[in-house]
């Protein structure tokens, strides 16, 4: 499979607008021939509803406390390829050094650099694995003496209009920051290896070329899905992106704990 120079799966969809205008006829109303309404009575404002308490500051979503706690454990990804360089995103999810990508990020990588955060070192990893009919791949670099943040994923279902965020390598920009909205739940789109993927996320948050494999974030930092397409004419940003579900994202790391647990059961015999 021949990946992108800029690791975005960009799906076109053709938008139709319906011309036209609705005529509207207005007829003048009669003249009421009622005897004018006595004046409304008038309540003391302690007999009315309270009006509604102002949201405290501390409930209000706070974008850069997201990225400021999200940024050390997302990585801007560089695959060489038989076609060219490939360029995505990853993010950690475990402090031993496991990264978790698109599949399409890292398709046919003959070596592959991860550079952590907006001042981290550039790293070689290794591909681990993953599932490509999910588009989605595991990545492992040397951690050093010291363990790697991993960023938590989200457990509670996301709901339309809940407020989001991507951290991304947008164009090879690394440490993007945008966001937006959920714009829908349980979208289905189709992996590059043709393979359904359902329940997919929509969002309206900014994804280009070079997000993909980013993390979806919600209000408290969580990750909600890994950004992974767009819907677009021109191949950029119209507002429709697609990410997938960070449940697939946990499915995918529980069997692959299972696995790593029983090959080393058998090499223990």
């Amino acid at each position: 499979m021949n990946v992108p120079k800029f690791a975005a799966s960009v799906a076109t969809i053709v938008l139709a607008a319906i011309g036209g205008a609705a005529v509207f006829a207005f007829a003048a109303a009669p003249r009421s021939t009622r005897p004018a309404p006595e004046p409304p009575v008038r309540l003391p404002v302690s007999a009315l509803q309270k009006p509604a308490m102002p949201v405290p500051a501390s409930a209000v979503p706070d974008p850069k406390s997201v990225y400021d706690g999200a940024k050390s454990s997302v990585a801007e990804i560089k695959a060489l390829t038989p076609q060219g360089e490939s360029t995505g995103t990853g993010f950690v999810v475990s402090g031993d050094g496991l990264l978790i990508t698109n599949a399409h990020v890292v398709d046919q990588a003959q070596e592959v650099s991860v550079k952590l955060g907006t001042d981290g070192a550039v790293l070689p990893a290794q591909v681990l694995g993953g599932d490509p009919a999910q588009d989605l791949a595991v990545l492992q670099v040397e951690t050093g003496p010291a363990p790697l943040t991993p960023l938590r994923l989200a457990t509670d279902p996301v709901e339309v209009g809940d407020p989001v965020y991507a951290i991304g390598s947008p164009f090879g920009l690394s440490q993007t920051f945008t966001s937006g909205i959920i714009s829908a739940t349980g979208r289905d789109i189709q992996a590059p290896d043709g393979s359904p993927i359902t329940d997919v996320i929509q969002t309206d948050a900014a994804i280009n070329p070079g997000n993909s494999g980013g993390p979806l974030l919600d209000a408290r930092g969580e990750v909600v899905g890994v950004n992974s397409q767009i819907a677009s004419r021109g191949g950029g940003n119209d507002g429709v992106g697609f990410a997938i579900p960070s449940t697939t994202v946990q499915a995918l790391l529980a069997q692959a704990t299972a696995g790593s647990a029983a090959n080393a059961g058998a090499t223990g015999v």
